[in-house]
């Protein structure tokens, strides 16, 4: 029978250990500072105190590369609901329901106020907007004075107020009662609907095309209700990804089909003229519900007719 390692032996295989323990720390250490919010570097020790053992690396190694899933949202608005119960069946959680109790859809804060303005409320809203052009004016080294730039301020606070006319509009008054019982239950489709967003990001546009299905049942809707929804939903501050699911949702909403398929493609000068530039790039979402996310073959003949040239 072999005889008992000495101690100093035993002190030599339990170094590499220590070693490896060291090594996790640093490790972890590094992925703490990483992931701090505001971008400043503060000493692991003062955020929690060290631990060791096989087990507690893991777990905090596992915590440290996944911490950011788990981050709130910087705007309450923006956080998901605590609940086990979807919004709806079989697709992410959302916060805000597609239509709320009064028929707008998806009001943000100040949506109501320009909805209900008075005409003196709407001229105050006119003359704070074009005086903030000016103030851009002048911060970029410009004089607003100039003979180019005289009314300047005036022109933009209009358009702007067109760019996001999708805020005093909402699904109810655009469908406007044109759902209409037909025994169809086919794929019925319209795409190439040419759109023109903001990103809410830079606010600069991203223009492209959407294209919009879905299986009726026993109910369709008039076919330029489909280009409206989609014009009503982009004349917003937006990001592709959810202005692409707004509109399927919205269409899920009013007309309860089997099935709703949204794709969309579009080019966002926020990454052509600015940042990466890169002039060629095409950004393209979906959004499935119904039949359309769970059987594969529906949402493969969606996906082949849109493609179809």
């Amino acid at each position: 029978m072999a005889a008992p390692a000495p101690d100093d032996a035993t002190d030599d295989l339990a170094k590499p250990q220590e070693d490896t323990s060291t090594l996790a720390e640093a490790i972890d250490n590094v992925n703490l500072q990483e992931h701090l919010p505001n971008g400043d570097v503060v000493e692991p020790s003062q955020k929690r105190p060290a631990k060791t053992g096989a087990s507690t690396l893991a777990q905090r190694a596992l915590t440290g590369s996944h911490r950011h899933l788990t981050e709130a949202a910087r705007d309450p608005r923006d956080e998901a609901p605590n609940s086990a119960t979807p919004s709806r069946p079989e697709s992410p959680f959302t916060l805000h329901q597609p239509i709320d109790y009064d028929g707008l859809s998806w009001p943000s804060v100040g949506t109501r106020d320009r909805l209900e303005a008075t005409p003196e409320q709407s001229a105050e809203r006119m003359q704070k907007l074009s005086g903030a052009v000016r103030t851009i004016l002048e911060c970029i080294g410009e004089d607003p004075d100039r003979e180019g730039l005289r009314g300047t301020p005036e022109r933009y606070a209009q358009a702007m107020l067109f760019f996001t006319k999708g805020y005093e509009e909402n699904v109810r008054d655009i469908i406007n009662g044109a759902v209409f019982h037909e025994d169809h239950d086919e794929l019925v489709i319209v795409k190439d609907i040419e759109v023109y967003s903001l990103c809410e990001h830079h606010l600069v546009p991203f223009t492209g095309k959407m294209h919009i299905g879905y299986i009726p049942n026993r109910r369709v809707l008039g076919l330029s209700k489909l280009a409206r929804i989609a014009e009503m939903f982009s004349r917003r501050l937006q990001v592709q990804e959810r202005l692409t699911k707004q509109v399927a949702l919205a269409l899920t909403e009013t007309l309860h089909p089997k099935g709703v398929g949204v794709v969309m493609e579009s080019s966002h000068l926020c990454m052509v003229m600015r940042g990466v530039q890169k002039t060629g790039a095409m950004t393209v979402t979906s959004c499935m519900l119904g039949c359309m996310r769970t059987r594969a073959k529906t949402r493969e003949e969606f996906l082949n007719l849109v493609n179809r040239r």
